[in-house]
């Protein structure tokens, strides 16, 4: 196989990653309802136990701070200044949206930080409100397991595109192999 026809193939691949299938609005719909929910949650309890974690008080404030921006990215996100147009174009609107969506996308990656901090730095806290050192039990697995949620999902993630990944070279090799059967 010469050069150019691996740089062809190459490019061939690459044209139908970039030519996916856009979903449907219903499919938008549900996805931007599942991920609105998480969110809500979020904000939900870390309002209501706002002041029920005095060994930690920063984690129902990560809370209500991941959530709102999240809401936030995720509302944007609907807007039509997000969509790329069909001839591949950028607005100047559309350029200031993907400026702002990577500014608060690189904030809630800080912020995780953070909360992992928050979180993980009491782990197992008193969960008797009597006590002066203590976490509200809702709030803190909430915080705990949304927290290592990102991770398992993060790990999985991760597992399925290592996979992906060796799939499409075992089939470019198969390719190749039956190309030069042919030549």
């Amino acid at each position: 196989m010469s050069e150019s026809e691996g740089g062809w193939r190459t490019e061939r691949y690459l044209q139908n990653i970039r030519q996916t299938a856009k979903p449907s609005s219903p499919v938008l719909i549900i996805s931007k309802l599942i991920a609105i929910a998480l969110p809500v949650a979020q904000l939900a309890i870390g309002g209501l136990y706002l002041h029920e974690c005095p060994i930690q008080p920063y984690i129902p404030i990560y809370l209500l701070v991941s959530g709102a921006f999240s809401v936030v990215l995720t509302v944007l996100s609907c807007l039509p200044c997000t969509q790329e147009p069909e001839d591949g174009s950028q607005s100047a609107l559309s350029s200031l949206c993907t400026a702002w969506n990577s500014l608060v996308t690189l904030f809630l990656f800080c912020w995780f930080i953070a909360g992992n901090v928050w979180i993980y730095s009491v782990y197992q806290p008193n969960y008797n409100p009597t006590a002066s050192a203590y976490c509200a039990k809702v709030l803190y697995l909430f915080s705990f397991w949304t927290t290592t949620l990102v991770y398992i999902l993060l790990g999985v993630g991760l597992v399925m595109g290592c996979c992906g990944l060796l799939c499409m070279c075992l089939c470019g090799r198969s390719d190749l192999s039956s190309d030069s059967d042919g030549v």
